[in-house]
């Protein structure tokens, strides 16, 4: 049975399916962490915020969408493994998430390396 922070990362996705991530700020702690492979790591919900504002240019410009697969989770954890689609083809990673009080305190992704210099 799902749990409440699987509920919370299938609110993230909905949220980042819409394209936007600076929507996604809400959904942290003040003191959250995000790690990212490519971007590197944001402490709080400010920098969060900045780091998310970032994508949606970024991944507007570089044509880069998520598309996700499966979340699972209980009430303090959850993952989700995903898609990234680009016009250099696709790679698939997954992201883990701490939930706590229903918000977001850390999350990580993880993402297969490039096939012949894609995305």
């Amino acid at each position: 049975m799902p749990g409440k922070a699987q509920d919370v990362i299938e609110q993230f996705w909905r949220i980042q399916d819409e394209g936007d991530y600076s929507k996604l700020a809400p959904l942290f702690a003040e003191n959250a962490v995000v790690e990212d492979p490519v971007w590197g790591t944001f402490k709080g919900r400010e920098a969060i915020l900045g780091f998310m504002t970032k994508m949606v240019e970024e991944m507007g410009t570089r044509k880069i969408r998520f598309t996700v697969d499966e979340i699972c989770g209980d009430d303090h954890a959850a993952w989700a493994r995903w898609t990234l689609h680009s016009p250099e083809g696709i790679r698939a990673g997954c992201g883990i998430y701490k939930v706590a009080g229903g918000q977001l305190t850390y999350y990580r992704d993880y993402m297969d390396p490039p096939a012949d210099n894609a995305a």
